[in-house]
């Protein structure tokens, strides 16, 4: 421990958000630009160096975090990036996008606010760019042995390093024009700036891994004769069949899926598009599902000049305190919490007039909410949500029904396995679990041999965290299957782990 009293005497702090009338003009990420590394040299201060870290048990990549944190806690960076490299092989994209299963594990976090963790991974990654502590790291000699790997998401990415670093053959097989799945299309530009994304792709492509874009296999290449070429092949298309809302009006004109909408503001930022065909600007946008794909719905409607935005949850609002019974420590509590955006929004007074609170300025969010209905202004496009509040159970409450205007209506429900259209599951003749993912058995191993299936595709809706640890193990498993048993990979999680819950 750099500081044994530093739990005891500095007091949490997070990276400072830019003010929400000037983050809301631009696409840029919502955190004021050099204000981390003065937070984190203090907080990495708290930790407490446990005996028995839960952090490392929260965190499905098994991070080092008190090593790392000590270390930057005496300012050695070189040292901090070495540690968190070995267990992450994108911590700039989890330091911005997970929401921190280790914070809720961290052992002060049972009576104190917990380290941030999060804030000080990101620290060092970025450190580690600026510092040339990242270079690009070849394997001493090839394989001879070829792997093809569809879906560049995080766990296609994780597992192409990791199996291009050990030798073997790799080429990623992508169906959009650009490498990043949804953290390029989904994940808005004010949550993580692409240029993260480029760079990581550029040290990759230096380390020896092959890009295909604009590929589709299943359609454009026939996934059966894609595995004939190759010595393994590794599914890793995340779970891109989205849930839908089978409810009357559900065909009129304005009403979309979140992977829609996300896509083409992200088009926007990109410089493919001068404008959103489904902008949000001077409209009313409901959107249904309060997770974060919803959030990041509302941050980008805020930014294309949204009318007003509501977002609604059919949960109950949860408490501002963990739940001792339900979520005891140190399982992720479920809790009240406040984004980027739904800040933006209530600072902004988007929300409209009978669900922004008194005086206008309240939560955007309405919780325990079920929609009923869509309706429709006489010429086939939405103009109107009918909702009705539920309680626990999900029952709906008698007397509450109301109806919010909507102009714009987005469905960001989840996803529950990979697309069953794209001809990939059928032409490889790989089995499905009855919920819609891939099956695969105790070495991600699908039925099909040299088949292997990881991330979302395999785990179902789950967190960039989770996608990157199975992107490693499946890895792991790879390589033992073309080494003929025999790998020095690591292997950080199992097919059946699971997050820490009651």
């Amino acid at each position: 421990m750099a500081d044994p009293k530093g739990f005891l005497t500095t007091p949490r702090e997070e990276w400072p958000r830019r003010p929400v009338g000037e983050r809301v003009r631009d696409w840029d990420e919502v955190y004021v630009p050099g204000a981390l590394l003065p937070v984190v040299s203090r907080q990495a201060d708290r930790c407490m160096d446990c005996g028995v870290p839960f952090c490392h048990q929260a965190c499905p990549l098994g991070n080092l975090i008190p090593e790392w944190n000590d270390l930057v806690s005496r300012e050695d960076w070189r040292a901090a990036a070495e540690r968190l490299h070995a267990t992450n092989n994108f911590p700039e994209f989890t330091g911005r996008l997970c929401p921190a299963p280790c914070e809720a594990g961290c052992v002060l976090a049972i009576n104190q606010p917990a380290v941030t963790i999060k804030n000080v991974e990101c620290a060092i990654a970025d450190r580690a760019w600026e510092e040339g502590f990242a270079p690009p790291a070849p394997p001493e000699r090839l394989s001879g042995r070829t792997v093809a790997v569809i879906g560049s998401g995080p766990a296609g990415l994780a597992a192409a390093q990791q199996l291009t670093r050990a030798g073997h053959t790799v080429a990623v097989y992508e169906r959009d024009d650009r490498i990043g799945g949804l953290m390029r299309y989904g994940i808005p530009e004010f949550k993580m700036e692409k240029r993260h994304l480029e760079r990581r792709i550029e040290q990759m492509r230096a380390e020896g891994t092959k890009f295909r874009t604009s590929t589709t296999v299943g359609r454009d290449v026939d996934a059966a004769e894609l595995r004939s070429r190759y010595d393994a092949v590794v599914i890793a298309t995340g779970a891109t069949a989205w849930r839908e809302l089978a409810v009357p009006g559900r065909g009129l004109a304005g009403v979309h899926q979140a992977m829609e909408y996300l896509p083409l503001a992200n088009r926007v930022c990109e410089g493919d598009l001068e404008s959103s065909p489904l902008s949000a600007a001077g409209r009313n946008v409901v959107i249904v599902g309060g997770g974060d794909t919803g959030a990041d719905c509302l941050g980008t409607a805020v930014r294309e000049g949204a009318a007003s935005v509501t977002q609604l949850d059919i949960y109950g609002r949860p408490g501002d305190e963990r739940d001792e019974e339900a979520d005891p420590w140190p399982t992720y509590p479920k809790l009240y919490r406040m984004s980027a955006a739904h800040e933006e929004a209530r600072e902004l007074r988007m929300g409209p007039a009978a669900d922004a609170g008194e005086g206008g300025g309240g939560d955007v969010r309405v919780f325990a909410a079920s929609t009923l209905r869509f309706s429709g202004d006489g010429e086939g496009r939405v103009c109107a949500l009918r909702l009705i509040e539920v309680d626990a159970g999900r029952r709906a409450v008698a007397g509450t029904e109301r109806t919010l205007p909507a102009d714009l209506v987005l469905l960001a429900l989840g996803f529950s396995g990979p697309d069953p259209g794209d001809g990939l599951v059928a032409q490889l003749g790989v089995e499905l679990e009855g919920r819609g993912t891939v099956a695969r058995d105790g070495g991600f191993g699908t039925n099909v041999r040299g088949v292997f299936a990881a991330g979302d595709a395999a785990r179902g809706q789950s967190l960039i965290v989770w996608a990157i640890a199975e992107g490693r193990a499946v890895a792991a498993a790879v390589d033992r299957y073309l080494a003929g048993g025999v790998s020095r990979l690591p292997v950080p999680i199992g097919p059946d782990d699971r997050p820490m819950r009651v």
